[in-house]
């Protein structure tokens, strides 16, 4: 199956770091596509829609190469864009679907977005040096403190795709305004969700799954990034998951 792995505001398909290398390895007969959102990536100077609705078709239009039926592994903002094309899909085009951190309109806006997050993001956002940017960024989104070189690296995304504050702006105006809609897109999904996440709280992925009876697991120590914090659980959870 081929796999279309989204990430989250402002971040591009090279902030996964190893993990899509990590998948193929575990997972041999699947195929792991990294795809920019529009705005990020290889499409750094494309304007970006500023609804969750308007980037997936955008995403749409950029795997449309890519043979289906699809799986999707999506982080935070992307797995808004996740569910949304699922409820969009025809029957038979999503097989999988693997929302990591993800929230929405059936939860309250101070779990969307922790409080003591909203002050933190306004002062990145508004950071003219771009390494301590990247830096701060990373000690927000992960509970693991970053490795000087993934810094070094994400410092070094920024200056050779930057991401502009309108496109940042518009993905923020996007994602408050998602709503899903009432019906269940799949009989199950798999949710992956951080206990200690310092931006989303867990309990957004718990109203999915009380809502339409899919599977969460909860990790206990991660942060916000759950790929870059224990990228092993992800794999080990999705193997269970896939096997059932």
């Amino acid at each position: 199956m081929h796999w279309i792995l989204l990430r989250g505001l402002t971040r591009e398909q090279s902030h996964w770091g190893a993990f899509p290398d990590r998948l193929r390895r575990a997972f041999p007969e699947h195929c792991f596509h990294p795809v920019d959102l529009p705005g990020t990536g290889v499409h750094y100077r494309d304007p970006c829609p500023d609804t969750i609705e308007g980037i997936r078709e955008k995403v749409q239009s950029q795997v449309s190469h890519i043979p289906g039926p699809y799986g999707i592994l999506a982080l935070s903002m992307g797995g808004m864009i996740a569910l949304d094309w699922a409820q969009h899909a025809v029957e038979g085009e999503i097989q999988a679907l693997v929302l990591i951190n993800v929230s929405s309109g059936f939860s309250p806006p101070w779990h969307r977005m922790r409080p003591g997050a909203w002050p933190r993001i306004a002062r990145l956002l508004a950071r003219r040096e771009l390494f301590d940017r990247e830096a701060d960024i990373l000690r927000l989104t992960c509970n693991r403190a970053p490795a000087l070189e993934t810094i070094k690296h994400w410092y070094s995304i920024q200056r050779q795709r930057p991401v502009s504050l309108r496109t940042a702006v518009r993905q923020l105006r996007a994602a408050a305004a998602f709503r899903p809609l009432q019906r269940r897109p799949l009989p199950d999904a798999l949710l992956l969700a951080s206990k200690t996440d310092r931006i989303v709280h867990w309990r957004c992925s718990e109203v999915l799954e009380q809502r339409w009876q899919w599977t969460l697991k909860l990790h206990p120590e991660a942060g916000h990034d759950l790929p870059l914090d224990d990228p092993e659980w992800i794999v080990s959870q999705l193997q269970r998951w896939l096997i059932r």
